[in-house]
């Protein structure tokens, strides 16, 4: 194994339907768990930060007249409602599983509790931690690296929709120039978006490498954890900018 402990950031429209990324799918919480189970079963330690834009994002909400601390709390929320069906679906396919958030809810989850959490990955159960960092005007991808770095990850796996990093949108634009290394300066002085700017320096002061991958190819979870060459890795020196 390359990595022993790692902590995967999702989306929330990874959970979400296909066609609008919106609401929770069965099939797509399932697809994901699947993945997951397969890597914990290898022995592979896991803890899971999932966003909660298929249900509500604070930032768009607050531009509609909610004030933008309520706002965030509500998406917060939102990544405890994720958090619990991703929870349910990995028990089903056989894993043991924890839902821990920053937010107080104590008969839904467990309070994040960094020793608690430990115990928790040592005994081979993958953690869920929903409610983001507990403080609005933060993203999910901040939450994720402050994790990773309190659970001494080895790594932030950023699943998505694309297989890498590009150099624009390659949805919208056919000349986008896809990246198989960047370094944490490279992310931020180009502004591209991979995750915010807290989360990436967060990341560089740390040397925590993140791998940007496409989360919909099957089994491509374990093949990051494995160490095969996929998507983009960010770190602190690359030998060369591929593209």
């Amino acid at each position: 194994m390359s990595y022993q402990r790692v902590l995967l950031k999702l989306s929330g429209e990874a959970l979400g339907s296909a066609d609008t990324g919106h609401g929770i799918d069965p099939d797509a919480v399932n697809r994901v768990a699947r993945q997951l189970a397969k890597v914990a079963r290898i022995g592979v330690e896991v803890a899971v930060v999932v966003g909660g834009g298929n249900i509500l994002r604070g930032a768009e909400f607050s531009r509609i007249g909610a004030g933008r601390a309520s706002a965030d709390h509500m998406g917060m929320l939102g990544t405890v409602i994720n958090s619990l069906a991703l929870s349910e679906a990995l028990e089903q396919a056989g894993v043991e599983s924890r839902v821990l958030t920053a937010i107080e809810i104590s008969a839904l989850a467990e309070p994040f509790v960094r020793r608690r959490a430990l115990g928790h990955l040592e005994r081979g159960r993958v953690l869920l931690l929903g409610g983001g960092t507990g403080n609005p005007f933060f993203t999910t991808d901040t939450a994720a690296a402050l994790r990773a770095i309190e659970l001494g990850c080895e790594v932030v796996l950023k699943a998505t929709k694309v297989d890498g990093v590009y150099s624009s949108d390659p949805q919208l634009d056919p000349d986008a120039e896809r990246y198989d290394e960047l370094t944490y300066m490279d992310v931020l002085q180009r502004e591209l978006k991979v995750m915010d700017g807290t989360a990436i320096s967060l990341c560089k002061e740390n040397r925590i490498p993140v791998v940007v991958f496409d989360l919909f190819q099957e089994g491509n979870i374990e093949r990051v954890v494995k160490g095969e060459a996929i998507g983009t890795t960010i770190r602190a020196e690359a030998p060369g900018v591929k593209t």
